[in-house]
């Protein structure tokens, strides 16, 4: 065995000769951001070798001078004797300092209340299933010595009118000493099923009833968003947020599928989202409220199909094989215990339910806060997160499908990309003539890279001002130093020159980059321009564009219909909706009438798997242009591109 040190963690291992240095962090929980999941295709696990030799790959990532500086990309490096690795900083703190929608912005306000108004409006009630009721029992005497779980049965049939009242262990190993401390004054929270059947879930010493708790929680690829909400109020009391720590394992859900058919890879995968994630923002939000985690009794979560599966731990291999069958669209209630979330542990995690393989629960709870299912506009819903996912309908019908746009909109597949966090180059101005940028930085920090409604913004300044064609290939006759080329002739563009800005490399955007963002976003435009003309149906029949999402909140409109990433439709139509997904988990939180809707909605909406459809890939192809090579579709951008004198 040898030794493996981390810094600036200062924490050392013990390893095998031979084995891959990503391996070894993510065995003990050290975060190397590794988006491809280590095929040596993103070179974003770029680590630094302080002490000793390894073995390792070279790869178009690592240039010369880096080599010789001892960087290496840890998923393609083993270790031979001890060694001392630098985590480079700023990669190890996505996690933790990501910019994630969590309910908290003005807008995010806004949103929660029009929601909650649809609620109302549409003849549903605010009323949670969770009961409580402060009851006072005779204590027991000689004469009257029954046990003090039928004395409270006695009590619940006689006063309350249940006839049938049932527990489980961990409720009965409470009542004796909780009863005698508070002189058999006690408050029982319990589920009521039926006119004459109850649950119960909790026993509180004394009249607790004014205190009575849950979670909406939205489980993202990319991260992971809560809210502690008062079920009587319906106030949030805290909001917590963070990056989901299964990103170590791959950026999209692909790569999570391949991991977890690996030895072990599926337990660590749901670790990963409980332990590391999930967990640590329940705690938080509890200290926040200054509540205890005994109090809260209800749980609403949602995620894609693929994050669902994982977190509970099931298979889900044929998530990703034809023909994409998941093991549940609509998920049994699960026990908190069984999750070992931490909470009461007789709280039901309730899931909400799924379409298909690729548009999860998220979407679900999304359709019902954006409230597709009452509105009499066509409207189109877009979300744009690591996986793209869009539904087109109305209050008649609703048509949904998923298009493979990959992680790109989150940083991954590029270069110099990076989530949206502090240091992250989020806007994004070009000077022409000069082709100088001026960045806005998330923080205003120094610049680490750069996030998707950054790259979205420099994509369509670099084809305005003529740095690159439509094709996305940069201009080989500019006289600028911001414009090289490499020994292959592929060419990049420098946005942050790291003398300028006293960083550790160039930032930059490559070709490669671009067209890795062109098939991203072409993927989503054509799904939306397949889906609608499924129907019979062209783009003119929108009436509103609903963009949910963490990217929605800083992207510029105007930037993404010149790139063409959406259609080029009166920029009025264009609604932001914040994480419509948490959104909606509060509400079915909040609601049963919102949660018999939510099921509603996931059996009325029509799944379409785009690559049954012939024109689908002509679609695509059209689409992997800038804007699209149909420029006739994009009126707006094609003025604008003669105005500049850009073909």
């Amino acid at each position: 065995m040898i030794n493996v040190k981390f810094i600036p963690a200062g924490i050392e291992i013990k390893a095998r000769i031979g084995e891959n240095l990503l391996e070894i962090a993510r065995r003990e929980n050290i975060f190397i951001d590794a988006p491809c999941n280590g095929s040596l295709s993103c070179g974003k696990c770029k680590v630094k070798i302080i002490q000793g030799n390894v073995e390792t790959e070279a790869n178009r990532h690592i240039k010369e001078e880096e080599l010789q500086a001892g960087y290496v990309l840890a998923c393609g490096t083993k270790v031979i004797e001890d060694i001392v690795v630098e985590v480079v900083e700023g990669k190890s703190s996505y996690l933790a300092g990501m910019k994630i929608e969590d309910l908290s912005g003005p807008k995010d306000k806004e949103i929660f209340e029009r929601a909650k108004a649809q609620i109302l409006d549409n003849g549903m009630k605010f009323s949670s299933y969770v009961k409580k009721d402060y009851i006072m029992i005779e204590a027991p005497t000689l004469d009257d010595n029954i046990s003090d779980w039928d004395r409270m049965k006695r009590y619940l049939r006689n006063q309350l009118g249940y006839s049938k009242v049932f527990c489980r262990l961990p409720i009965l190993r409470k009542i004796p000493s909780i009863l005698r401390e508070s002189d058999f004054e006690v408050t029982i929270t319990h589920i009521p099923r039926g006119k004459n059947r109850t649950m119960i879930v909790n026993i509180e010493a004394g009249d607790t009833t004014d205190r009575l708790y849950g979670i909406a929680l939205d489980i993202g690829t990319t991260s992971v968003a809560a809210c502690l909400v008062d079920l009587y109020k319906g106030e949030l009391l805290a909001k917590a947020s963070a990056g989901n720590a299964q990103m170590k394992y791959g950026a999209d859900v692909i790569h999570r599928i391949i991991y977890a058919t690996k030895n072990k890879g599926l337990e660590q995968l749901s670790h990963a989202v409980i332990h590391e994630t999930i967990n640590p923002l329940l705690v938080k939000m509890y200290h926040d409220a200054g509540i205890d985690k005994e109090e809260v009794i209800a749980f609403v979560a949602a995620g894609n199909t693929t994050m669902s599966h994982l977190l509970l731990g099931i298979y889900p291999d044929y998530l990703r094989l034809e023909p994409y069958i998941p093991t549940f669209s609509n998920a049994p209630f699960i026990k908190a215990s069984e999750l070992e979330l931490e909470m009461n542990s007789e709280t039901f995690l309730y899931i909400t339910p799924s379409i298909a393989s690729y548009v999860g629960g998220d979407i679900t709870a999304g359709v019902l806060a954006s409230g597709i299912w009452t509105s009499d506009e066509n409207v189109l819903l877009i979300d744009l997160g690591t996986n793209g996912e869009i539904v087109f309908g109305n209050k008649d019908y609703m048509v949904t499908c998923a298009c493979s746009a990959g992680p790109a909109f989150e940083g991954g597949e590029i270069s110099s990309g990076m989530r949206a966090a502090g240091g992250a180059i989020e806007r994004v101005e070009i000077e022409a003539g000069t082709f100088k940028p001026k960045l806005t930085i998330i923080n205003n920090e120094k610049p680490k890279g750069i996030c998707g409604s950054g790259i979205i913004d420099l994509i369509a300044e670099m084809l305005k001002t003529g740095l690159v064609d439509r094709r996305g290939k940069l201009n080989r006759n500019l006289d600028s130093n911001r414009v090289r080329f490499d020994d292959y002739n592929i060419g990049e563009y420098v946005l942050a020159f790291k003398e300028e800005w006293d960083i550790h490399e160039d930032i930059t955007i490559t070709e490669i980059d671009i067209d890795n963002f062109i098939k991203a976003k072409g993927a989503v435009y054509s799904g939306v321009s397949t889906l609608i003309t499924s129907l019979g149906m062209d783009i003119s029949i929108i009436d509103k564009i609903y963009i949910a999402g963490g990217i929605g909140n800083s992207l510029s409109i105007d930037r993404a219909i010149e790139i063409g990433l959406f259609p080029d439709i009166e920029k009025e139509k264009f609604v932001y909706i914040g994480n419509s997904s948490l959104m909606g988990c509060y509400l079915t939180l909040m609601s049963e009438d919102a949660r018999k809707k939510l099921e509603e909605i996931s059996n009325q909406m029509t799944y379409i798997e785009l690559s049954v459809y012939p024109t689908y890939m002509d679609e695509f192809i059209s689409a992997c242009f800038l804007p699209h090579t149909d420029i006739e579709r994009f009126p707006t951008v094609e003025k604008i591109l003669k105005n500049n004198k850009i073909c």
